[in-house]
């Protein structure tokens, strides 16, 4: 298939996969919303929240996975594809038992950080310690779903993507809408959902090995070269997404600094990048496939391809994106709060929201290449790098123009990281250094 076909197919569902996320996030915000005091929204969207950030930092669990099957199923080593989900589940069981263990420690912490009112803080915990139990089976299906990737299938993983959603939707409106069951029903209906996520991937994925010759034997799968490298690429992608979800906290507590209307205002600009996330990042995740499929094969050639395929895909959706966020963003703005002064607060930092698809693009291209090509350590440094230049930006920028400066930082941090990745990109000889001989 040709690379930019090829590139499109496998974007186009984990676009779609990624929009599902926040559409769930509705549907829970409006069952509880309806509900007759406030302090079950405030306790849903908190613990969400605390919930979303914790699994996004597990996030290498699906990355890593990803990678590391494409360079096997590229490298035609059917063994090898099959035992790197084998390890990818152990380290997600254990890591969800952690997260279990230490449930009450996330609980105590969250609460002194965020400091809710006492009704509110009731609602969070209770809504934490039912969401907890399903850690195993939310990050078991991240490494089922990095796995089905790296195989170049992505129509599976929207589906059960999909109906997971759809089961969390169905069941919350069930349990309090029709049961009664208020913080403790959306909570309960989570973690039923990602149970039973977890069963359809591994359905899934029972089909897929016996037409790859079954399951490959535990001594296969610990090998203990093949889990230390594993646990070397995840080391270093947990570590940059620490550093990169340090940078949008320290975007959020900069703003908050500079009074409420400012924060409200960049909330609701943020929900533009978010939407620009997850549009770009559906390439990102096609280029780690491909990329890693051409490393794994030793295709110097078609690791070219696939960057170029990628990155030509990916910067015509920043242009479309760019010319909607210009067109339909006070629509967006007004779509987003009814309060006079938040809307004319967030229409002076329009324009900097319009850039940030042609200016983030790169840096998430580049986040799939060096995914797929497992170069994981230089991906650590250069965020490393990018993230001192956030703060010495913002230092020097926002006590001289304010939130104009906040933002001119954020638009900085990502544009910054792209030209660094680029710069090790080209300094290492793309392809040459990339893919071995």
């Amino acid at each position: 298939m040709h690379p930019y076909r090829e590139s499109w197919r496998l974007a186009w569902p984990l676009i779609l996969s990624n929009l599902s996320v926040p559409l769930l996030g509705v549907v829970d915000t409006a069952v509880v919303g309806h509900l007759d005091a406030p302090r079950y929204l405030g306790g849903v969207a908190l613990g969400a929240m605390v919930m979303s950030v914790l699994y996004w930092m597990f996030g290498f669990l699906r990355m890593g996975t990803t990678a590391l099957t494409a360079q096997a199923f590229g490298a035609a080593d059917a063994a090898e594809t099959q035992a790197a989900l084998g390890r990818a589940l152990l380290l997600a069981t254990a890591l969800g038992l952690s997260v279990i263990l230490l449930g009450p420690l996330v609980g105590t912490l969250s609460a002194k950080l965020f400091a809710p009112g006492p009704e509110v803080l009731v609602e969070f915990h209770r809504y934490l310690a039912i969401r907890l139990f399903g850690a195993p089976a939310a990050l078991g299906s991240m490494a089922l779903l990095g796995w089905l990737l790296g195989l170049q299938d992505s129509r599976r993983p929207l589906l059960l993507m999909l109906l997971t959603n759809g089961i969390n939707a169905a069941l919350a409106v069930l349990f309090v809408l029709g049961l009664g069951l208020a913080t403790a029903g959306v909570a309960t209906a989570t973690v039923i959902a990602e149970y039973a996520g977890l069963g359809l991937g591994f359905l899934v994925v029972r089909r897929t090995w016996r037409g790859q010759g079954g399951w490959p034997g535990w001594p296969r799968i610990m090998i203990v070269a093949r889990f230390k490298r594993l646990l070397a690429v995840n080391r270093d992608l947990f570590l940059r997404s620490l550093m990169l979800e340090a940078a949008f906290l320290a975007f959020t507590a900069v703003g908050s600094r500079q009074g409420g209307l400012v924060l409200a205002a960049n909330a609701v600009l943020m929900n533009f990048f978010t939407t620009a996330a997850y549009g770009l990042d559906g390439f990102a995740h096609a280029a780690e496939a491909m990329v890693g499929r051409a490393v794994g094969a030793r295709d110097r050639h078609g690791f070219a391809a696939a960057v170029r395929a990628s990155f030509a895909n990916a910067a015509a959706l920043a242009v479309v994106m760019t010319l909607a966020f210009a067109l339909l963003g006070g629509w967006g703005i007004r779509l987003m709060t009814g309060l006079p002064e938040v809307r004319a607060q967030a229409a002076i930092y329009l324009p900097y929201v319009i850039a940030v698809p042609a200016v983030s693009v790169w840096a998430f291209l580049f986040d799939g290449i060096y995914f797929g090509a497992t170069r994981t350590a230089e991906l650590r440094n250069g965020m490393v790098i990018a993230l001192a230049l956030f703060a010495v930006t913002a230092v020097v920028l926002v006590p001289a123009f304010g939130n104009h400066g906040l933002w001119l930082t954020f638009l900085a941090f990502l544009g910054g990281r792209a030209l660094i990745l680029w710069l090790i990109y080209r300094r290492a000889g793309r392809a040459a250094a990339f893919v071995p001989a």
